[in-house]
């Protein structure tokens, strides 16, 4: 990719680095090889050498890009088709392992859209840790080739695991009937086929990335999925590569008990476990982390390790309440993630920064520090940090790529403009983005996409739709035969103490919020 022509954007309101975040002052931004080489009051446009445009953003709040810490691009076709689910029996709806092998067209399509309601709704960087079942070498090219082409700034991941989803899941062996065994998986399962991990390590991280708006990271599914050579493996590849690490943790109760039924050696504790096999630390990302125990979270704050919340799909799939407050009392780094497309329904970073607010609000009686500021950092410089690029993107300032959404203050949500972030966070729902500049190429540009013909993308998004959901039908139907089972093997597990509670309840009961 060639760099981008000079870019100057004229007195927007910038939520620049060290600026005040309700009342922004008015810059200039001038943009030079895809990078911010100047913030000033007024900067001349004879700068620009009569290269490049000019962009009025005097009727713009300048943000940086949003960053989308934990997603999933395999799912994007089935936004809107179930309520709320426990995680376990979403998992039997919604992923790759229950679906029959997907067509090259329905990947590519799948990539673009999800690509697509990312960037209209301010996302300039997704950590896609996708899962591809069972594995082809040409749908992983056929993901990367589709960030390329929609100029999204992607950290591809697949995701990967070595146990079987069934020995996984507090009860599943128990409650089934024997002969529905191989009916059941969880987000990722072991593939005899080929070695997912060492493919990606020859033709991928042995290889420049094909842009620099293509990076990788590492994707162990979950801790209780991988065998300690499993993440020994990921350790050193992160060390060698130095690859962010993302994985599931805790989302569910029913992960928490598993961690204290299979690992009384670490005292029921998958940190402990990490921590012993020598994994905690900056590159690694826990996405969810809804069941951390106190200690738990401490040892997160001593090794740096990061978090990724995920409040959309916590709240639909039952999960629970994450511990953001004493996450941030601790010091532990937040990002934010919009999750799947069928359990959040929405790539919407506005969405998930006002549950990621108000949750930590309706957590505690006592008011505690305000919500804005923090909720927008994680979706901004904190997601940098967690796919390992702080020092290029999640805000604004000269040296940083210029990856910036221009929002619409004369949208009804910021009349009047009394705070630019708590009407950001709290106000905004994604009508406002008007603009979106990835590596100083507009790619949005008032609300149409730039780089690709949007109604051609729709039509042939159109085309795979009816054989997904022709084969979701198929699956539904099939779950809906399991569901006396899933309900059981539920209940059984909520009956189970695990040290605390992470799901409003409405009543007292043992293991009070920590």
């Amino acid at each position: 990719m060639t760099d981008p022509a000079p870019l100057l954007l004229k007195g927007g309101l910038v939520l620049q680095e060290g600026g005040d975040p309700h009342q922004p002052q008015r810059a200039d931004i001038l943009v030079e090889g895809g990078r911010i080489v100047d913030i000033a009051p007024q900067i001349d446009e004879a700068r620009l050498g009569g290269k490049g445009r000019v962009i009025d953003c005097s009727r713009r709040l300048v943000s940086p890009g949003f960053v989308n810490a934990h997603y999933h691009s395999h799912d994007t076709l089935a936004k809107g088709v179930m309520e709320e689910k426990p995680l376990e029996t979403w998992r039997l709806l919604a992923l790759p392992p229950q679906y029959p092998k997907r067509s090259r067209d329905e990947i590519r399509a799948r990539t673009l859209l999800g690509a697509l309601e990312c960037l209209k709704s301010g996302m300039t960087t997704v950590q896609d840790m996708v899962t591809l079942y069972p594995f082809d070498p040409e749908h992983l090219a056929t993901v990367v080739e589709a960030y390329e082409a929609i100029g999204i700034r992607a950290v591809v991941a697949l995701q990967y695991a070595d146990i079987r989803g069934i020995d996984t899941i507090p009860f599943w062996r128990e409650v089934f009937p024997e002969e529905l065994h191989g009916q059941l998986s969880t987000a990722a399962e072991p593939d005899a086929r080929i070695d997912q991990l060492a493919h990606f390590e020859d033709v991928y991280l042995s290889a420049a990335p094909p842009t620099d708006r293509i990076s990788w990271a590492l994707g162990p599914s979950a801790p209780e999925r991988c065998t300690p050579a499993m993440i020994a493996r990921t350790r050193d590849l992160s060390e060698r590569y130095g690859l962010p690490i993302f994985t599931h943790i805790y989302e569910s109760k029913g992960m928490a008990l598993q961690a204290r039924l299979e690992y009384p050696e670490h005292g029921g504790s998958l940190i402990r476990r990490l921590k012993a096999e020598g994994i905690l630390g900056p590159r690694l990302n826990l996405a969810h982390s809804v069941w951390l125990l106190p200690d738990e979270i401490e040892m997160l704050a001593d090794t740096d390790t990061g978090v990724v919340i995920n409040p959309l799909s916590n709240m639909k799939l039952k999960s629970g309440i994450p511990p953001i407050r004493a996450l941030q009392d601790a010091g532990v780094s937040l990002a934010l993630g919009c999750d799947n497309c069928s359990c959040s329904d929405a790539q919407n970073m506005f969405q998930a920064m006002k549950m990621f607010a108000m949750l930590v609000h309706i957590s505690d009686p006592e008011p505690g520090p305000v919500q804005s500021v923090p909720a927008l950092a994680a979706a901004t410089k904190g997601g940098a940090r967690a796919v390992a690029k702080a020092d290029e993107i999640g805000s604004i300032a000269v040296g940083k790529r210029a990856d910036m959404v221009l929002i619409d203050i004369d949208d009804p949500s910021y009349v009047p403009l009394n705070s630019a972030t708590r009407q950001i966070v709290y106000t905004e729902g994604g009508r406002g983005v008007r603009t979106v500049i990835v590596g100083g190429e507009t790619v949005v540009e008032e609300g149409r996409l730039t780089t690709m013909d949007e109604a051609a993308l729709l039509e042939e998004i159109c085309a795979v739709i009816p054989t997904f959901r022709e084969d979701y039908a198929a699956i539904e139907r099939r779950i809906m035969r399991l569901e006396p089972y899933l309900a059981e093997a539920h209940r059984r597990t909520w009956a189970e103490s695990v040290g605390t509670n992470r799901l409003f309840t409405g009543q007292e009961r043992s293991g009070a919020p920590a």
